[in-house]
Formats: structure tokens, sequence, C-alpha cells
């Protein structure tokens, strides 16, 4: 579930958890509401918590090839980009 599902089901909560004013047999509406608002709020903390998971390993890194001399030498140099 990405960030945008988790607002959208606290936003479908909220509004059922609060603005709804209806009673039906069977199952209450409010109820629903807050289980999809307390679903949406886990969701939306879980995505966040593995945001930079999901982006792979070295995503914030940059990778330069540095040649060394005229023999032909390489190297991989790896810089950190600590701009997150």
């Amino acid at each position: 579930m990405g960030i945008g599902v988790s607002l959208i089901l606290i936003a479908v909560g909220a509004v059922l958890a609060w603005a709804v004013n209806a009673s039906t047999h069977g199952f209450n509406i409010h109820t629903i509401g807050y289980i999809l608002l307390v679903v949406g709020i886990v969701g939306l903390l879980l995505s966040l918590m593995f945001w930079s998971s999901w982006a792979g390993p070295g995503y914030f890194s940059r990778r330069r090839t540095v040649s060394d001399g005229p023999v032909g030498g390489r190297r991989t140099v790896i810089e950190e980009d600590a701009g997150y």
C-alpha cells in the first residue's frame, strides 16, 4: 500500500466516521469508518518507514569511474550523497 492509497483510506474513513449520519441494520457505518481510518494511518506510517528501502540500494549514491594513467587502469569511486 502506498502513500496515495493510505491518504484515500484516511479520507474515506474520516468521512464515514464523522460526516455520515445514517443508520443501517447489520453493520455500523461509523465503525467501518474508524477501521478504514486506522488502516490508512498504519499504512501511511509503514510507507514512510520503508520509503528509503523502496528506492533500492545505491539510490542515494553516485558511481564514478576514474582512469589512472596511460596504462588504462580503472577504478570505481563511490561517492555518498548526503543530500537526502
